[in-house]
């Protein structure tokens, strides 16, 4: 049987995907050239595992109630309780959620570093 009667499975969605994918690209090309794309594919992914998660995970939940703190640009009269609506992605230095105090007709958009855990 040759290589090109083999079928692989798709590739999963992911970075190890990203490494699959050129493998299998490299098992066409001569194996001179084949061996230092492999190692130039496994060195990019070792230092894409060496940075750690790109993302850490949210510190709030849907439905939890948190203390918010506004900034001083914002309304004074605005912290207080909130409960988490929904979670938003990063703004690239904090993660952002949805919330809505009870008392207000409206939600408002917080960064995790305007939030504490209400006890």
């Amino acid at each position: 049987m040759n290589k090109r009667s083999v079928k692989t499975p798709p590739a999963k969605s992911g970075r190890s995907s990203v490494l699959r994918e050129a493998v299998a690209r490299a098992g066409s090309v001569e194996p001179s050239t084949n061996t230092a794309k492999i190692a130039a594919v496994t060195a990019h992914h070792h230092q894409m595992a060496a940075r750690g998660p790109m993302l850490r995970a949210h510190k709030f939940r849907v439905g939890q109630t948190v203390l918010y703190t506004s900034s001083p640009v914002s309304r004074p009269g605005a912290s207080g309780t909130y409960k988490v609506v929904k979670l938003l992605p990063s703004d690239g230095d904090d993660y952002q959620y949805r919330i809505k105090n009870p008392g207000e007709a409206f939600e408002r958009v917080a960064k995790e570093s305007q939030l504490e855990l209400d006890h």
